[in-house]
């Protein structure tokens, strides 16, 4: 019989209704075409959650979430929510999901297309055949310290807070997710922190180093400090393999790797957590572009992102590497056939709209293009 896996769908706000339509549009095709059977339930988030709800995330949708064989996440915010407050804000939909489920491991793919290479503001010849992930962690760091907050002082001055903390569990257990993913790609891993000015970051460098000698030893392992890996990107991006990084250093990272292929409309992200006892490994899978608000219902959203998401899902959740490759290689195809969305839109190419783009992909999976 064949297994149904439960999703999770949250399509959130701005244009992510819209291009979350387009993934499950392709997921249905794999339910077709494959051994595996899915469920989708979906629920609200964000923005949507905080019109409806008057919070940005229930309990009810993290009892959901902790219930799914894996999460399938759009978009959140715009400034209709910007003056509400900063405790109550869309964002923390997803922030808190990632806190609810464990989600500590945060992968960001930059992958350049040769057929995009001509969008990037780099050279070509620095960004061509780029293939790097960032493996960001995602519960710990300034994000989720303590103390924080805004404080006013006796004189009437205001002082905001946040703390940067990691314990040593915590920089191992990231450390041999980026070890482990380096084993399947070119076995480098490049540790990103501040040691010479934070004793966080010290600390990372010292469990990172002691978890290579004592468990990856064939693993190739180097050390950069967060300023120069920016730079390093933008100077010579093809030297990284894997980055292994904390969380705010992989939140600008991430952004910047990710401008070096042209469009954030192009990048996927999976973010995962420590295996249960039933085997489930907990997952969220979410395009790391935002919910560009200007754009929405306009059919100028680039889906690609969030459909590559979905590949990531059915790499990583569900083992279905030949469907995801097929679903990568189906956006390849349709990237060389010079069809394009706004965001990556270039002369001489042919643009289309939200829909069409998906259209295209389902097409090609189905052998009609």
């Amino acid at each position: 019989m064949t297994k149904e896996k439960k999703i999770l769908v949250l399509p959130g706000d701005g244009i992510g209704p819209e291009i979350m339509e387009q993934a499950v549009k392709v997921l249905e095709w794999v339910d077709k075409n494959s051994t595996l059977s899915f469920k989708l339930e979906y629920e609200v988030v964000g923005g949507a959650s905080i019109d409806q709800n008057g919070i940005p995330l229930t309990q009810e949708v993290i009892e959901k979430a902790k219930k799914a064989d894996a999460v399938l996440f759009g978009a959140v915010g715009g400034p209709k929510w910007n003056n509400i407050d900063f405790n109550n804000r869309p964002e923390l939909g997803i922030i808190g999901l990632r806190k609810e489920l464990g989600l500590f491991a945060n992968l960001r793919s930059a992958i350049v297309f040769d057929s995009l290479i001509e969008a990037s503001s780099v050279k070509p010849e620095i960004i061509k055949g780029l293939d790097l992930m960032i493996v960001r962690e995602s519960t710990g760091g300034v994000y989720f310290g303590s103390p924080r907050g805004i404080e006013t002082l006796p004189d009437g001055t205001r002082k905001g807070i946040n703390t940067e903390v990691y314990t040593s569990k915590e920089i191992e257990r990231i450390a041999r997710v980026a070890f482990e993913l380096a084993r399947q790609r070119q076995n480098h891993v490049c540790s990103v922190d501040k040691c010479n000015v934070m004793e966080s970051g010290l600390l990372w460098k010292e469990v990172v180093t002691e978890i290579h000698q004592k468990e990856y030893p064939d693993v190739n392992l180097s050390h950069m400090l967060a300023d120069n890996c920016a730079m390093q990107l933008v100077r010579q991006p093809s030297q990284f393999d894997v980055i292994l990084t904390s969380n705010l250093f992989g939140d600008i990272l991430s952004d910047l790797a990710a401008m070096l292929t042209g469009s954030l409309g192009m990048l996927p992200s999976a973010t995962l957590g420590e295996k249960q006892s039933n085997g489930v490994i907990p997952a969220l899978y979410e395009p790391i572009h935002g919910s560009a608000p200007d754009i929405a219902g306009q059919g100028k959203a680039n889906p690609l992102a969030q459909i590559l998401s979905l590949a990531m899902m059915l790499k990583y959740s569900f083992n279905e590497q030949q469907n995801s490759r097929k679903i990568v290689n189906a956006c390849k195809f349709v990237l060389n056939q010079n069809y394009r969305t706004p965001d990556i839109m270039s002369m001489g190419k042919k643009e289309v709209n939200t829909q069409e783009m998906g259209k295209l992909i389902l097409d090609h999976l189905n052998g009609k293009n």
